[in-house]
């Protein structure tokens, strides 16, 4: 009896845990299927977000593709712009200086049209002056400057800053020059030359121009000595103001007109003429004179004749 209730007693024990192990294993089923349940749904949401994720990849890459392509024609149209631009700025660039060249040319022809062509013409022996001629402006020149006070001495107005400019400096380094003559007129020269030749005869024309072929007739020519000369004289070569003159006149525009040898008259260290600093400063380097060239290349310097 014993061994039958301790048999039936292991066999209910058994039963027992039998149910609690299928109990057991019933309910970690259904959690273990709840969780592939749920990881299943979080499998499948995150393959939609896939998905979605790779359709928004797509439609991104057309558009940035389609950005690209966008951006490329802007920079083919901005390239072109800048082409474009540049080119115009060259054209530009051009315009003004074709403009610059004709305001210049425009401004050198009304400058030659108010410069008197004849103040740089040849005329000893060459081009003759009408008896008509006077310079458009004549200033008389300070008494100070004057070898004779009681005559007044006249020169053309724009050289005159230049002269006296030029007889300041030369007070300033060898002393006192004096002017002994400036602009004569046509009947002024007739009447000088009419008297050197009643003292010279025939002389007279180795020193003396006829009217209407002296460069003082122009106003730009002036006879210079000094007080202790008191007049012309061929001794002024041999006075320090001479060589001053001879060193530094070039540079107010000046020119000796008659060197020594030249073709037309003797020399005369006293005779000085205004050609313009341009011209005057050229012949001094090239150690030439004025009568040495042609007229045409005289002409060149008209436009540059009273620059500074």
């Amino acid at each position: 009896m014993q061994q039958f209730i301790k048999s039936h007693s292991l066999h209910v024990i058994a039963v027992v845990l039998g149910v609690f192990v299928v109990s057991g294993v019933g309910y970690a089923y259904r959690t273990l299927r709840a969780d592939i349940d749920h990881l299943t749904a979080e499998r499948n949401a995150l393959v939609d977000s896939a998905r979605i994720a790779a359709e928004n990849f797509r439609r991104v890459t057309g558009e940035n593709t389609g950005l690209t392509e966008t951006l490329r024609q802007t920079e083919d149209a901005n390239t072109n712009l800048s082409t474009t631009l540049q080119s115009e700025q060259e054209k530009n660039a051009l315009f003004e200086s074709q403009i610059r060249d004709i305001s210049g040319t425009v401004g050198t022809l009304q400058k030659l049209s108010e410069t008197d062509p004849e103040l740089l013409m040849k005329y000893s022996k060459v081009y003759f002056l009408s008896e008509n001629y006077i310079p458009a402006h004549l200033l008389p020149l300070d008494e100070r400057y004057l070898l004779n006070t009681s005559r007044p001495e006249q020169v053309q107005a724009e050289t005159m800053p230049f002269l006296t400019r030029m007889l300041v400096e030369a007070e300033t380094s060898v002393g006192p020059l004096k002017v002994a003559s400036a602009y004569r007129s046509f009947k002024e020269q007739a009447s000088v030359k009419t008297g050197y030749s009643v003292l010279y005869g025939s002389g007279a024309n180795r020193f003396s121009a006829d009217q209407g072929y002296s460069e003082h007739q122009l106003g730009t020519t002036v006879d210079l000595t000094t007080p202790t000369l008191a007049g012309l004289s061929l001794k002024f070569e041999d006075d320090p103001a001479y060589q001053w003159l001879a060193a530094n006149a070039f540079r107010f525009g000046f020119i000796l007109s008659y060197p020594p040898d030249n073709a037309y008259y003797q020399f005369e260290p006293w005779h000085w003429r205004f050609v313009g600093v341009a011209l005057a400063t050229s012949l001094h380097a090239s150690g030439k004179h004025f009568y040495d060239l042609t007229q045409r290349e005289i002409d060149g310097y008209l436009v540059s004749l009273f620059n500074q």
